[in-house]
C-alpha cells in the first residue's frame, strides 16, 4: 500500500515546519506496516520561504499558480503516487495515533473515504463552541473538515477531485460526490473522533466574530453563490498570517 499526505500551502513558513514534523512522525503508522509514503507540499504562488522549506524536509514539492486552495490540492493529487492520499493542511499537526486509526480505517476495507474532528488551543468560548458544533455536524454528516481528509486515490479521480469553481467549502461538495459514489460501491464514508486533529486558531484570532457571521450569513443570503467569489471568501484569501 502506497499512501500520498497532500499539503497545500500559501506562505505558510511560519506553522509548514512543525505540520511536515509531525506528519514525518505520524507516517510511523503506516511504516509499521510496510506501507510506503511520500509528502507532496504544493505551493500556491508563495512569497515566501513556504517551497525552500519543504525541500529542505525532503518533501516532493509542485507549483500551483492560480492562489486557490481546490486547486492546490488537485495539484498536489496529480503529482501522488499513493494508493490512498491524506490530506493535511499546512497549519495542522497529526499525530501518530490520528494516523494509526486512519490506516486500520483504510486496512478494513469498508471506507472509500474519510475525516476527523478537530481541536483548537483557544480558551475563547464562542470559538469552542463553534468547533462543538461543526464536529458535530461533520459526524452526522459525513463532511469532512479541509485541514484534514483522507480519500482512495481512484475514488477522488472518478469523482473529479475537487471543484475549482468555488473558493471555499471545497471539502464539502468534495464530500457530498464521495457519498453518493460510496453508495454505489456499497462503501462507507467515516469520520473518525478518538483523535481530533490539532490545527492552528489562526482564523478564530485574525477575524472578529462578527465577521464570521457575515460570512456565513452571506453564504445563507446568496444560496452559496458567494463560494465562487474569490474576494467573497476573504478568510482564506486576503492575505492574513
Amino acid at each position: 500500500m502506497n499512501i500520498s499526505v497532500v499539503i497545500p500551502a500559501f506562505n505558510e513558513e511560519k506553522l509548514l515546519p512543525a505540520t511536515l514534523a509531525s506528519v514525518r512522525a505520524a507516517a510511523v503508522a503506516f511504516e509499521a506496516r510496510g506501507w510506503v509514503t511520500e509528502t507532496i507540499v504544493c505551493d500556491n504562488n508563495s512569497t515566501d520561504r513556504t517551497a525552500e522549506i519543504a525541500r529542505a524536509d525532503g518533501a516532493t514539492v509542485v507549483f500551483e499558480p492560480v492562489n486557490q486552495i481546490a486547486r492546490a490540492r488537485n495539484a498536489g493529487a496529480a503529482r501522488a503516487s499513493g494508493d490512498w492520499l491524506v490530506f493535511v493542511d499546512a497549519d495542522s499537526q497529526p499525530s501518530p495515533a490520528l494516523f494509526e486509526e486512519v490506516a486500520a480505517t483504510i486496512a478494513n476495507g469498508r471506507c472509500i473515504a474519510g475525516g476527523c474532528t478537530v481541536m483548537l488551543a483557544t480558551r475563547r468560548l464562542a470559538v469552542r463552541f463553534f468547533v462543538s458544533l461543526w464536529n458535530a455536524i461533520s459526524r452526522i454528516c459525513g463532511w469532512a473538515a479541509g485541514s484534514f481528509m483522507f480519500c482512495e486515490a481512484s475514488a477522488f479521480r472518478q469523482v473529479g477531485g475537487f471543484s475549482q469553481e468555488i473558493y471555499a467549502a471545497e471539502e464539502i461538495e468534495l464530500f457530498r460526490r464521495l457519498k453518493r459514489l460510496a453508495r454505489e460501491r456499497g462503501r462507507t464514508i467515516v469520520i473518525l473522533h478518538r483523535h481530533p486533529l490539532a490545527t492552528s486558531d489562526r482564523k478564530a484570532r485574525l477575524y472578529t466574530v462578527r465577521e464570521h457571521l457575515a460570512f456565513f450569513l452571506k453564504i445563507g443570503t446568496s444560496r452559496g453563490r458567494v463560494l465562487h467569489d474569490r474576494d467573497g471568501c476573504f478568510p482564506w484569501y486576503d492575505g492574513r498570517r
